[in-house]
C-alpha cells in the first residue's frame, strides 16, 4: 500500500568550504609554530639548554691531576706531589657574598703580598660568577678547618696536588718548580711540562631543588708521566757540597760542577751553586733561578787546550815525546803577540807533553797551526762546541763560536788557548769524556726514561750506577768518533802529567790516579767589550781513574774574590779531588794507587799558585765574539741579551709569591715520621712489612735541623758493611752500627748492594740494597 507523504529529507547540512579551509589552515599553522619552536629548542638551541639545565640540576668541577714524579736513578723520590685542600664558593647560593668574602679573607688571606686572597679579589671573583669561584688554593689544614668552622653555605672543597721536593733545593736547578697554577717554570718541570702535568678530570653531582646532592659522576684524572733521571742523589749531594764550600770560601759569584759517566754520556750530578727551594717559591732569587750548567757561556781559557793538543796528536802526527820550540813564551802571530805565563817565559824546546803540563800558550799555538783552519775548526765542532748538545734540560746554548769565513788571521791562536770562543759547562765535561771513553763523543742525557710506573711496580727498577770500561754496543744517535782510541791513551797519559808534574797538583787523589786541565781566563767587560783585569773564571775538567776512566768532572767558579790565588788549578781543582775522592769510594771503583796516610797527602801535593795557567792580556776579536752572539738562533739564550754580554742571561719567571705553612705539615703523620727518620732523603722507604725504616742514630756527627733535615758529617769515613745473605732487619742494624743509612729493593735476603764492601763512605751516608728471595 502506497503512501502520500512526502519524500524523507538528510539530517546533514552542508558544510561550506571556505570554513573548512580556515580550520585547515588554522592548524596547520599551529603545527608548523610548534615543529618550529622544537627544531629551536631540540636542534639549534640544544646544547644551551642542556648546560642551562645542568647548572641548574648539577655541579661540575674540574679535577687537578696527579703531576708526574721525578726520580734519581735509584728510584729516590726527587719531586712529588701531595694531596690538599683548595677552597671554593657557589655565588648563587650564598646569601649575602660580601659578608661572605669578608669572613673568608680574615681565614685564608694569612700573607699580605698574595692578592689572590684578599678580599677585594675574592668578592670580584664572586661577582664575576653565580656558578663557581675560586676561594684559595692549597690551604693549609689549619686553614682549612677553619674555613670548616665557619659552616658556610655554597662554600665548598676540593682536593688539590700541591708539589713538593722532599731534598729542599738538592738539583734544584735540574728539577725546576711549578707555579700556583701547577704550570712548570724552571727545568725539568718546564721541559717536561705536556708529559708530565696529566689530563684533568671531571666530578659531575646531581643537585635537587633544594641544592641537596643525589649523587655524583667522576671522570677520573690521567696522571702525568713519571721521569727517572740520571742523577744519583748521592752523588749530587756531594758535588754540591763540595762546589758550595768553594765558592763560600772564595766569595764567588757562582760555581758550577758537572759529572758524568764518558762511556754512556750519562750525568750523574750537576751542581749549581747557589741554589733555591723549590718548596718556598715566595723566596726564590731570580739569580739562582738560571741553569748555569746549560745556558750560560764563559771563555774555557787553557782548559780549551786539550783540544788543541787532542787534534794536533790524531790530526797530524804529532806524538807526545816530540819537541816543540815555545820561543822564551812569546809568540807573534799576524801582529799580535801572546805570551805564556811569567814563570815559563824562559822555556824553549821542551816535549809536547811537557809544554801542555806547563800549559804553555805558545805550545797549543803551535798545535793548531800544524792543523790549519779548517781542519782545527773541524775538530773543535766534533768535539760538541758551537752546537746545542741536546741534553734534555730547557734554555739550552749552543755557545759562541764563529765559522773560519769570520775568523781574522790571528784568530786560530785565540782559538788554540781557548779565547774567541763560549763554552757552557756541560760542553767542556763532554769533551773531556770523549777523550776519557777512548775518543767517541757521546751526547750528554740527564733522563734515562718516561714512565707510567710508580715506584713499587716490579717492572720499574732502579738502576744503580755501575762502572763500564767499555763502550756500550749501542751507540745512542748523535755518537760520532773525534780521535782515534791510540791518541785517547796518549791524551790521558799526558792529561795524568799535568797533576803529577804539571799545573793540576791540587787534583791528586789518594788512592787513585787523576789527570785534567786547569784553565784560567779573563772575564769579558760587556760594557767596553775587552778583558777585565781583575774578574776571571777558574776553571778544571779532568778524569780518573787515568788508566780507566769511571768519572768525568767540569769545575767552574766564576769571579773568586777571596783567598790567596783566582788561578784554575789553586780554586776548581780542590773541588774536583774532593768530589772523585768521594764519589769512587761511594761506587766502590778499585784503587789504582797505593793509599797515602792523610797526613802525608798535603806534603806530596805542590802549591799551584806557584806555577799556573796565567791569563795573559790579549788582544783578541771581542766585538766579533759579540756579533756572534746577534747572529744566533731566535729560540737560543744568549741572544735576547747579546747587547749586555753572551755571559749573562734573563732569569725565568717568578710566580707570585704566596705564603704558606711548611708542606711538610700537610703530610700525613707515617709518612712525616719516615720523612723526618730519613732525613729528606728517602720519603718513602719501606721495609718488607711496608714500614717505614727508622733512621740510624748518629750522634754528634749527624745533627739534626728544626725542618727535620739532617747535617752530616762527611770529614769521618767508614767502611760499608757486607750485607749479602743477611734479612732487612740485620742489614739495618748493621748499617746503624756504623753510622750509614739504608735504602732497601725488593724484599727477602740481601744479594747486591752500592757501594760495595768495604768501600770508605762518609758517615750518614746511604746504602742501596737489593734483597731477592
Amino acid at each position: 500500500m502506497h503512501s502520500d507523504s512526502p519524500p524523507r529529507q538528510t539530517l546533514t547540512a552542508p558544510i561550506k568550504r571556505v570554513r573548512f579551509v580556515y580550520v585547515a589552515a588554522f592548524f596547520l599553522f599551529w603545527t608548523v609554530v610548534i615543529a618550529g619552536r622544537l627544531v629551536w629548542l631540540q636542534l639549534i638551541r640544544h646544547e644551551h639548554y642542556v648546560e642551562k639545565a645542568a647548572s641548574q640540576q648539577e655541579r661540575s668541577v674540574t679535577v687537578a691531576p696527579r703531576r708526574g714524579l721525578l726520580y734519581d736513578r735509584n728510584l729516590k723520590e726527587l719531586a712529588m706531589t701531595v694531596s690538599v685542600d683548595s677552597v671554593f664558593a657557589v655565588p648563587k647560593e650564598l646569601s649575602n657574598p660580601a659578608d661572605v668574602a669578608s669572613l673568608l679573607a680574615h681565614v685564608v688571606h694569612d700573607d699580605p703580598e698574595d692578592r689572590f686572597t684578599s678580599e677585594h679579589s675574592i668578592l670580584a671573583r664572586l661577582s664575576a660568577s653565580r656558578n663557581f669561584a675560586w676561594v684559595a688554593h692549597r690551604v693549609t689544614p689549619e686553614i682549612a678547618q677553619r674555613v670548616k668552622d665557619l659552616n658556610l653555605k655554597g662554600v665548598y672543597f676540593q682536593k688539590e696536588f700541591k708539589r713538593f721536593y722532599p731534598n729542599n733545593d738538592l738539583a734544584s736547578q735540574v728539577l725546576g718548580y711549578v707555579g700556583a697554577d701547577d704550570i712548570g717554570l724552571g727545568g725539568l718541570e718546564r721541559a717536561f711540562e705536556e708529559d708530565m702535568h696529566g689530563t684533568p678530570g671531571k666530578v659531575r653531582t646531581a643537585l635537587d631543588a633544594r641544592r641537596k646532592a643525589l649523587g655524583s659522576n667522576e671522570q677520573e684524572p690521567l696522571p702525568g708521566e713519571n721521569l727517572v733521571l740520571s742523577i744519583d742523589a748521592n752523588i749530587q749531594h756531594i758535588a754540591e757540597r763540595a762546589l758550595d764550600e768553594q765558592v763560600e770560601k772564595t766569595k764567588a759569584l757562582h760555581g758550577v760542577a758537572v759529572v758524568q759517566d764518558p762511556h754512556t754520556g750519562q750525568i750523574l750530578a750537576l751542581a749549581v751553586s747557589p741554589r733555591f727551594n723549590p718548596n718556598e717559591t715566595r723566596h726564590l732569587d731570580p739569580k739562582a733561578l738560571s741553569n748555569l750548567a746549560v745556558s750560560d757561556v764563559y771563555e774555557p781559557g787553557s782548559t780549551f787546550k786539550l783540544v788543541s793538543y787532542a787534534a794536533a796528536l790524531d790530526g797530524a802526527g804529532v806524538q807526545p815525546e816530540d819537541l816543540v820550540d815555545c820561543q822564551g813564551g812569546a809568540i807573534t802571530l799576524f801582529g799580535r803577540v801572546i805570551h805564556d805565563d811569567i814563570s815559563d817565559r824562559g822555556m824553549h824546546v821542551v816535549t809536547v807533553q811537557k809544554a801542555l803540563e806547563k800549559s804553555s800558550d805558545v805550545g797549543a799555538i803551535k798545535m793548531a797551526l800544524k792543523l790549519g783552519n779548517e781542519r782545527f775548526y773541524k775538530y773543535i765542532r766534533d768535539f760538541g762546541f758551537g752546537d746545542r748538545s741536546g741534553i734534555e734540560l730547557p734554555s739550552e746554548t749552543r755557545g759562541l763560536l764563529r765559522p773560519v769565513r769570520k775568523w781574522d788571521p790571528a784568530s786560530i791562536g785565540s782559538l788554540a788557548i781557548g779565547q774567541e770562543v763560549g763554552v757552557t759547562p756541560i760542553q767542556l765535561v763532554t769533551m773531556v769524556s770523549t777523550i776519557a771513553n777512548g775518543g767517541m763523543y757521546l751526547p750528554p742525557h740527564i733522563i734515562l726514561s718516561e714512565t707510567e710506573k710508580m715506584k713499587g711496580d716490579v717492572e720499574l727498577k732502579p738502576m744503580p750506577f755501575r762502572v763500564m770500561n767499555e763502550l756500550p754496543k749501542k751507540l745512542p744517535d748523535g755518537s760520532h768518533r773525534v780521535i782515534s782510541e791510540m791518541t785517547s791513551a796518549k791524551m790521558r797519559r799526558m792529561m795524568a802529567g799535568i797533576v803529577t808534574e804539571g799545573t793540576g797538583s791540587l787534583a791528586a787523589l789518594n788512592g787513585y790516579s787523576s789527570g785534567g786541565k786547569t784553565g784560567t781566563a779573563q772575564k769579558i767587560d760587556t760594557a767596553t767589550h775587552t778583558y777585565s783585569k781583575t774578574k776571571h773564571v777558574a776553571s778544571f775538567a779532568g778524569i780518573a781513574p787515568v788508566s780507566s776512566p769511571a768519572i768525568a768532572v767540569a769545575v767552574v767558579i766564576d769571579t773568586p774574590t777571596a783567598g790567596p790565588s783566582y788561578y784554575g788549578g789553586a780554586v776548581s781543582a780542590p773541588v774536583f779531588a774532593d768530589i772523585a775522592q768521594q764519589v769512587l769510594e761511594y761506587m766502590g771503583v778499585p784503587h789504582d794507587q797505593p793509599l797515602t796516610p792523610k797526613k802525608n797527602v798535603a806534603q806530596l801535593q805542590r802549591v799551584a799558585m806557584e806555577h799556573d795557567d796565567h791569563p795573559e792580556d790579549s788582544s783578541a776579536d771581542l766585538n766579533a765574539m759579540f756579533a756572534e752572539a746577534n747572529a744566533l738562533p731566535d729560540d737560543d739564550p744568549l741572544k735576547a741579551t747579546a747587547s749586555a754580554g753572551p755571559a749573562k742571561l734573563d732569569p725565568e719567571p717568578v710566580p707570585p709569591p704566596s705564603k704558606r705553612a711548611s708542606v711538610l705539615n700537610l703530610l700525613p703523620e707515617k709518612v712525616l715520621a719516615a720523612f723526618r727518620a730519613n732525613g729528606g732523603a728517602n720519603t718513602f722507604a719501606e721495609t718488607a712489612e711496608n714500614k717505614p725504616l727508622a733512621a740510624p742514630k748518629i750522634a754528634p756527627l749527624a745533627q739534626r735541623k728544626e725542618d727535620g733535615g739532617i747535617v752530616v758529617d762527611a770529614t769521618r769515613r767508614v767502611a760499608v758493611p757486607s750485607f749479602t745473605g743477611s734479612a732487612l732487619r740485620q742489614v739495618v742494624q748493621q748499617a746503624n752500627a756504623v753510622g750509614l743509612r739504608v735504602q732497601p729493593v725488593g724484599s727477602g735476603l740481601a744479594r747486591e748492594q752500592v757501594p760495595a764492601a768495604g768501600t770508605m763512605v762518609p758517615v750518614g751516608t746511604q746504602v742501596v740494597v737489593r734483597f731477592l728471595r
